[in-house]
């Protein structure tokens, strides 16, 4: 089965400042545009529980057809 991964680094102020897909999947024309949809629409529920968890990894916070999110969060609480 080939998949792709999407690790995407953002800053506090929601801006991506590293993206890198890696996997074995054939790439979509869209998928760069999707990943960041799904990133964005998943933005607000991971900075609310950022601030209510001590927990670092958020597990399958949002998903998006097939697509899953998963968050680290550091402690000055920049997501990758």
């Amino acid at each position: 089965m080939a998949t792709t991964a999407s690790f995407i680094i953002v800053s506090r102020n929601d801006i991506p400042i590293y993206e890198a897909e890696v996997g074995s999947a054939t790439k979509r024309e869209d998928a760069a545009q999707l990943h960041q949809f799904v990133l964005h629409a998943a933005l607000d529920i991971v900075q609310d529980l950022a601030w209510t968890t001590s927990a670092m990894f958020l597990k399958n916070i949002d998903r998006f057809n097939d697509l899953v999110v998963s968050v680290y969060v550091t402690a000055g609480h920049i997501l990758s």
